[in-house]
């Protein structure tokens, strides 16, 4: 089992999983041509993939959704609240899951939603199991709740939001009511809020942890790679920073 991050910020996110064949995309931000490009720089056709999983319907999330989808015949899987707020587009095949239920199949791969508090209609966050091995995903998530740290405990790598520093997002350009949803229960993580999300699902079996969402104007990547090297617990996880202009390539989970 293998990942893929196309591109991770407030400009645009998607994450490929591979798993024996199967191929699924973790939400489109990115226009049509722009995800096809990212695609082929890892060697991907997008006719490919077998389906879109849809994490919440923000555009960073879902712009170039039912485009993909159109064009080469995808199936789109994601929670009724998510699609509705999206504007419901028509697609070649919806699935629509629960996002407080026991998960779903793609192939060889199984998806497991964790509701997440976020400023959507319904948002998740997934861990995906494939090959013996968890990849979690977290994102777009104001705080760690119980049933995120219950999700995320035994994950072999882990995609984690760091989307600010408190300080640099408290001096920076931004006015006062976007700062507060950015820092709010239902906005993003900051740097310390990630750290204390690693000291809670830490174990001995996390091989990778990747930072993503990292915002381009409220945080650096050395600030959160410090601020997630400091747990307590202690991590022998490897540490990358996924970026907004350019995939990671290839990752073994």
């Amino acid at each position: 089992m293998r990942f893929a991050v196309l591109g991770s910020g407030s400009r645009g996110n998607a994450t490929l999983i591979e798993s024996r064949g199967s191929r699924v995309l973790v939400d489109c931000g990115f226009a049509l041509r722009e995800i096809e490009r990212r695609l082929a720089d890892i060697e991907v056709a997008a006719a490919s993939i077998g389906a879109i999983v849809v994490t919440h319907e923000h555009s960073d999330h879902v712009t170039g959704v039912a485009r993909l989808a159109t064009r080469h015949g995808i199936e789109v899987w994601t929670s009724p609240g998510t699609w509705k707020g999206a504007g419901a587009p028509e697609v070649p095949g919806l699935r629509l899951f629960n996002g407080h239920g026991r998960g779903f199949g793609i192939g060889d791969l199984r998806f497991r939603p964790i509701p997440v508090p976020h400023d959507a209609r319904e948002p998740c966050q997934f861990t995906v199991e494939g090959d013996g091995r968890r990849l979690g995903i977290l994102t777009d998530t104001g705080c760690l709740t119980a049933r995120i740290r219950e999700h995320l405990r035994e994950c072999d790598s882990l995609i984690l939001e760091t989307n600010h520093d408190p300080h640099l997002l408290r001096d920076g350009p931004y006015p006062p009511s976007v700062q507060r949803r950015i820092a709010g229960p239902f906005g993003h993580l900051s740097n310390q809020q990630a750290a204390e999300v690693l000291d809670a699902v830490n174990h001995r079996g996390l091989r990778r942890v990747l930072l993503s969402h990292i915002s381009a104007r409220n945080n650096r990547a050395e600030l959160a790679l410090e601020a997630v090297r400091g747990v307590d617990s202690g991590i022998d996880a490897a540490f990358l920073v996924a970026e907004q202009d350019r995939a990671t390539g290839w990752l073994e989970v």
